[in-house]
């Protein structure tokens, strides 16, 4: 249509045709102009895809900047899924790339409240309302299946309907492993063999364990606990959903440490750790390196507090009914008096001896002083000692100077279901923050201990004269390595910890060390710098454990 020039009156231009309306190109149909005719070939068709002289056609195809889209309609939510279309996006699940040790924190809002795993590419997300940020994954990354961390229901989302298939069991098993008490009678009573995704070969409860960055310290301690057998069936059976999050996630992992449909033969001690790093204050990370046997102490007292314990009233939770026994301690002061001549000093024979009964969960033995000088032939030698001669300090009558005190010790009856033996290897003196003694400390694993001769007779517990027999179940060994490969003569070294286990099903030992797991002799087990070790009381023929 021609500009109407100023010049000219209104009434002059009435009478020609108005432009063609703009339409969208999408639209079906023909193109009407204004006067309600529409825009037709010569031969009578209508056309706008061919050029015809006129602004009609040029009116199409230069207004599609002018157009108005209709708004992108909200996936329709839905209760259930579609008839006939229960499995979909089932397909679109990775199994290879689910890893549930993590902690369950949104990657978005580092909430842990409702988290979700998106079971396609496994990162958590929160919620799945129309404004969640799994909502929004869905729709960004077009990953439409997620799993509820906490009541293990798993939803298509945006549809946010709920997916009820059997095909997703082995997911919620491994995301929460659940056991029935005849699997967990079973566990030590035969060898079992399992397999991950990837077809490898593992042994329940011999699995590897993620060293993050420092905190083999934990590792060690965690896999020693996981085969103290009563520890580990309450764990496995009982409801930890009322209890506090550090014993809900300890006993987590130790159902991921003996699930035998697994996907993969590591587990990853993340999320129990954050909540140590918590509960104590960072005093134990999993960037620095940690005493074993500080950690184990801390541990024990948290888990019997979280467990319902009592600070004062002794057997009051699982802890201290399987590591707590009673100790006997006869303190005498170290005195000193001036003879007639007044000249000399002589020790009081005949102070008072008093009498105390304590209770422990471990028992601290310590090492002998190891040599200053090399032997004969100017060789470094390693100094050994038997592990019966060092028990030799709860005997009654192996006296210690403690202070201004000479103290002896001495077990009493009831002796616990499980001994904890803290080998000292570690002292602080004026020249050094930390000295180690690299004593080695001898014993027969396939004979086992007797610990009679270190407990207070009383025939109404045990008869006298009968052996009191232990068996190892756990042995800490500690590693002294070089912290500087490049530097040669660098005296400077680090620690590493690596735990030696037991395998009562094939009656083999196992050493665990972060991710590698691997056989080993029990004739050998003595060979490295022992520092921790964990004895079972051994049962009778009848099963039974003995009084």
């Amino acid at each position: 249509m021609s500009k109407r020039h100023a010049s000219e009156a209104l009434d002059e231009v009435q009478g020609m045709d108005s432009p063609a309306s703009k339409r969208s190109r999408l639209d079906d149909g023909p193109e009407f102009n204004g006067n309600g005719t529409t825009i037709s070939t010569p031969d009578g068709r209508s056309d706008v895809n061919e050029n015809h002289d006129g602004d009609a056609a040029n009116d199409v195809d230069d207004g599609g900047d002018d157009f108005e889209e209709e708004p992108v309609k909200a996936p329709i939510r839905q209760a259930a899924p579609t008839e006939g279309y229960d499995d979909l996006y089932l397909d679109t699940i990775h199994r290879n790339v689910l890893d549930f040790d993590f902690e369950k924190l949104c990657s978005i809002s580092l909430s842990n409240i409702n988290v979700y795993a998106c079971l396609v590419c496994g990162k958590y997300y929160q919620g799945r309302g129309p404004k969640s940020h799994a909502y929004f994954h869905a729709l960004d990354e077009d990953h439409h299946v997620f799993i509820n961390m906490e009541t293990q229901r798993v939803y298509v989302l945006p549809e946010g309907y709920e997916v009820k298939s059997k095909s997703l069991d082995d997911i919620k098993y491994v995301s929460d492993p659940r056991y029935t008490r005849q699997e967990v009678t079973e566990l030590d009573r035969k060898p079992r063999i399992a397999w991950t995704l990837d077809g490898k070969e593992y042994t329940p409860g011999f699995v590897g364990m993620n060293n993050i960055k420092e905190n083999d310290y934990l590792n060690v301690i965690v896999q020693a606990l996981s085969h103290v057998a009563p520890l580990r069936n309450y764990f496995l059976l009982e409801d930890l959903s009322s209890r506090p999050e550090l014993v809900k996630r300890c006993g987590i992992l130790f159902r991921k440490i003996w699930n035998p449909r697994a996907f993969k033969n590591h587990v990853s001690p993340h999320e129990l750790l954050q909540e140590i790093s918590l509960k104590s204050n960072k005093r134990f990370t999993l960037t620095v390196q940690s005493d074993p046997v500080e950690f184990l102490s801390w541990f024990l007292n948290n888990l019997h507090l979280g467990l319902g314990g009592s600070r004062t009233k002794p057997g009051s939770s699982i802890i201290q009914r399987i590591f707590q026994g009673k100790l006997k301690m006869e303190s005498q002061a170290i005195t000193a008096k001036a003879d007639a001549t007044g000249d000399r000093l002589r020790f009081e024979e005949a102070a008072e001896v008093r009498t105390d009964v304590n209770r422990f969960l471990l028992l601290t033995l310590d090492l002998p002083a190891a040599p200053l000088f090399q032997d004969e032939l100017e060789r470094n030698i390693i100094p050994q000692v038997p592990l019966t001669t060092i028990l030799s300090k709860y005997d009654g009558r192996t006296a210690q100077e403690r202070l201004a005190q000479r103290v002896r010790y001495r077990l009493a009856h009831p002796l616990p279901p499980y001994l904890i033996f803290h080998i000292k290897r570690f002292s602080a003196n004026k020249f050094v923050d930390e000295e180690r003694n690299p004593t080695i400390v001898t014993f027969d694993a396939r004979v086992g201990l007797d610990v009679a001769p270190y407990v207070e007779p009383s025939p109404r517990d045990h008869p006298p004269g009968e052996p009191v027999w232990y068996d190892l179940v756990a042995n800490v060994v500690h590693e002294a390595v070089r912290a500087k490969e490049d530097v040669a003569d660098s005296g400077e070294e680090r620690k590493t910890w690596k735990v030696q286990l037991r395998d009562k099903g094939r009656d083999e030992w196992v050493v665990c060390q972060d991710l590698f797991v691997e056989k080993t002799q029990k004739e050998l087990l003595y060979l490295g710098e022992s520092y921790l070790q964990i004895w079972e009381r051994r049962r009778d023929a009848k099963g039974k454990r003995k009084a």
